[in-house]
């Protein structure tokens, strides 16, 4: 702000920036109203500040600038009206309404937004704000949950009645407003509030349809609240890794913190993978003769059901792999469990299958286990983290070094008289499960191993 009185720039700083200031909240993220044409402006700053200026939305005079290393953005935006309080009135919730002249002096409030703040309160500027862009249903529920303020009775009573409009949003938009929902700590309130409005029911159809859908003995929650449990457990890990995670808790919530796609981490993917892991459910569940309950192949229907879901919403290709194979082999590991102790052919086996997420997936199943509170639940959740934490040891180890064949293929080929193909990589593939398993440990016995499987001399 200091640079652009500098520039002598008459504007004014608005929104979420004096918002977060007034309540203490750090932010990076600045939005400046201009009564002129703002591009030459942004430009200006850039240069000053050695940042990136750009267009963010054509037609519209909206510029951004970035600084070079992504610590601070600033948007310059057109004055709404060609007046502030125009402008302001123009907004969504009166707390975003507030706003600052960048000569100084009082805050600008004519709506009363500082009041809402100090009553922690989220109340809508004027009835239309939602019928003028039906995204602002899906920020009142992320204003919600990241500031842990409650909506208005009549704040959600407009939104309620503007849900049909969203079906009209890009879908772009409304999956930048609901990644920052589920990235939330309070994500599992932000959901219910998005029932609770009706907005799930057009912006995912798919967790509404998980409502009512019963389930096994082992369950005491139908597969909607199952779902939330999942993710609420998937919070309660990231927030406490050291409670279930085992010895290398640390290291193993340090890579689950690496960015990974979408401006979500591992982590923030992960409760994708909770909410999404079961969502075949209802499409899957029979009821057999002797009256028990299944969902046969509901994890590789789920798989691509949550890619689909994620593309429809436009997600990054790699956000719809990653979600989607958390999905397929969340049950893996369960399956494991009456097999420990578990020999090292098996951890190899269960390591590639679910390579890249063997790490990630390892977490999501002790947070489906711990989520999962019905028949002989306790020792089940205790077997299961004991081979969990088994196998995220083994994983980290999987990820410093991946194991490697003690042959190259060339070798292989060489020195058998093989032609290259698929036999080839059938080979080098259970010469590294041995070599993993500590069956073999040099070239030599490698070569023995090879002659073994193929009859040569």
């Amino acid at each position: 702000m200091v640079v652009l009185r500098d520039l002598g720039v008459e504007g004014y700083l608005v929104g979420g920036a004096v918002r977060d200031r007034l309540l203490g909240r750090a932010t990076l993220d600045y939005d400046v109203a201009l009564p002129r044409e703002s591009r030459e402006v942004a430009r200006q700053l850039a240069r000053l500040a050695d940042a990136h200026a750009f267009e963010l939305s054509e037609g519209f005079g909206v510029w951004r600038v970035v600084a070079r290393d992504h610590s601070w953005q600033l948007d310059t935006l057109p004055l709404q009206g060609g007046e502030i309080e125009s402008d302001l009135a123009a907004r969504d919730l009166t707390v975003n309404a507030i706003a600052e002249s960048l000569r100084g002096g009082e805050l600008i409030d004519p709506f009363g937004g500082q009041g809402d703040l100090k009553a922690r309160r989220l109340r809508m500027v004027s009835p239309g704000a939602f019928a003028a862009d039906p995204l602002r249903i899906l920020r009142l529920v992320r204003l919600a949950c990241e500031l842990g303020f409650e909506a208005e009775a009549g704040t959600v009573a407009a939104a309620t009645a503007s849900v049909p409009e969203l079906a009209r949003v890009s879908p772009e938009r409304v999956f930048a407003e609901f990644k920052r929902i589920v990235a939330c700590d309070r994500a599992v309130d932000g959901l219910a509030l998005l029932d609770e409005l009706g907005a799930t029911a057009v912006v995912l159809p798919e967790l509404s349809a998980l409502r009512g859908v019963e389930q096994s003995h082992y369950h005491d929650l139908d597969v909607h609240e199952h779902t939330r449990a999942v993710l609420a457990a998937t919070i309660e890990l990231q927030r406490a890794p050291g409670d279930h995670l085992g010895a290398h808790a640390a290291e193993l919530d340090s890579f689950l913190t690496e960015p990974l796609a979408n401006e979500l981490t591992r982590w923030e993917a992960m409760r994708f993978g909770a909410l999404f892991h079961d969502v075949a459910k209802p499409q899957t569940r029979a009821i057999t003769a002797e009256g028990r309950i299944t969902f046969m192949g509901h994890d590789v229907a789920g798989a691509e059901m949550a890619a689909a879901v994620l593309g429809r919403l436009r997600a990054s290709q790699r956000l719809c792999e990653h979600v989607a194979a958390l999905a397929r082999h969340h049950l893996r590991l369960g399956f494991l469990v009456h097999q420990m102790p578990l020999p090292k052919r098996a951890v190899y086996r269960y390591l590639r299958t679910c390579e890249p997420v063997e790490i990630d997936v390892t977490v999501l199943s002790i947070a489906d286990r711990l989520a999962t509170r019905g028949s002989g639940s306790e020792r089940a959740i205790e077997r299961h983290l004991e081979l969990a934490r088994e196998l995220l040891d083994a994983g980290l180890r999987w990820q410093a070094e991946r194991p490697r064949p003690p042959l190259r293929g060339d070798e292989l080929t060489r020195e058998l008289g093989l032609r290259p193909g698929p036999q080839v990589g059938e080979i080098l593939q259970e010469l590294e499960e041995a070599a993993y398993a500590g069956e073999i440990n040099s070239r030599q016995q490698a070569l023995e191993k090879a002659r073994e499987l193929t009859g040569s001399p």
